[in-house]
């Protein structure tokens, strides 16, 4: 049985699955979760080829053909390099390429997790058959992963889809470093940090809202918190995700714009705000997006849900595989 091994690295956990493909689907056959190492890259990294060797002890059959890693960028993709991820500062020029394949002898793929997730989305998603797409991460932070023309599309030095930097606004709450970002908008920290500010200005008006009785409650704001106020009738938290959904349809004029994708693909906050957000991202795009690209692109909630970061790493090692073997998806069909 020929096996592909996705490594999912996170700021706080990581996962490595098991898999191979079933009829053009993946079947995952096992998983083990883990805390990231956060302080020490060579033992997190000896303790990722522990795990890959004792499940293939423990499954004879199985024959490791590639391993794909999907981790939040920066990163060096074709030196195989995690270059000080803002999650995991001090994996500074991390090389995970070079132990694991002299652990394994087989091919060995990273991409950021955004790309990562734009080749699950494609592959099996809600972006399956098309030639043109764009997933948004839409999460902690707000990044994109391209795929144009059929293809994963990276950039010159692999910095491509860094969507979140881009200023839709002169002020606004920040990410990316960058007050008025797409992300500072459309991400869970940036929906915080609008919240605080606006829960600030209800608090100095006398009229506290649901997510924050009192200033000493402005700490503990998050996009979950705002939520759930949203959801009990809070107006304050209904206007913040007013606010987001605007903002999200001006990025996403932007995109349609310019790269004029058949769909667009959205995760994490956006999947489980949809029908919140919807309306009025639709009502922007309408009104700021070239009419005649909008008509051919269809906005969508990501498919794969909780479990896109699985699906993600070991679509990368599909890629790895496949740009190895022409025939790789064939043969990894024969189960």
């Amino acid at each position: 049985m020929r096996v592909v091994t996705g490594i999912d690295i996170g700021g706080t956990k990581c996962a490595i699955s098991f898999a191979c493909l079933d009829e053009e689907k993946i079947k995952f056959l096992d998983k083990v979760r883990m805390d990231t190492e956060r302080e020490d890259f060579a033992r997190a990294v000896k303790e990722f080829i522990r795990v890959i060797r004792l499940k293939l002890n423990e499954n004879p059959k199985w024959r490791l053909c590639s391993i794909g890693i999907s981790c939040g960028g920066p990163l060096d993709a074709q030196e195989g390099l995690i270059l000080s991820p803002p999650n995991l500062p001090k994996w500074e020029r991390a090389d995970i390429f070079t132990p694991l394949k002299r652990a394994f002898g087989v091919p060995v793929m990273i991409q950021n997790d955004a790309d990562a997730c734009a080749l699950a989305e494609w592959r099996m998603g809600a972006g399956k058959g098309c030639q043109n797409m764009i997933f948004l991460t839409f999460g902690t932070g707000m990044g994109a992963g391209l795929i144009l023309n059929g293809r994963l599309y990276s950039g010159t030095n692999n910095l491509a889809g860094e969507v979140g930097h881009i200023r839709l606004a002169e002020e606004g709450p920040v990410g990316y470093g960058k007050g008025g970002s797409f992300e500072g908008f459309c991400s869970g920290g940036g929906i915080a940090d609008l919240g605080r500010k606006r829960a600030g200005e209800a608090l100095d008006a006398g009229k506290p809202p649901l997510f924050c009785p009192g200033r000493e409650d402005l700490p503990r704001i998050s996009a979950k918190s705002i939520a759930e106020a949203m959801e009990q009738g809070d107006a304050l938290a209904a206007e913040i995700f007013d606010t987001v959904g605007e903002y999200l349809g001006r990025g996403i004029s932007l995109l349609v714009d310019i790269l004029n994708p058949e769909r667009i693909i959205i995760g994490s906050i956006y999947a489980r705000q949809r029908k919140t957000l919807e309306k009025r991202m639709l009502e922007v795009v309408e009104a700021e997006a070239l009419k005649v690209s909008a008509r051919v692109c269809r906005i969508l909630p990501a498919s794969l849900g909780e479990q896109i970061g699985d699906y993600a790493a070991v679509s990368v090692g599909i890629k790895a595989y496949e740009e190895l073997y022409s025939d790789g998806v064939k043969e990894m069909r024969v189960i």
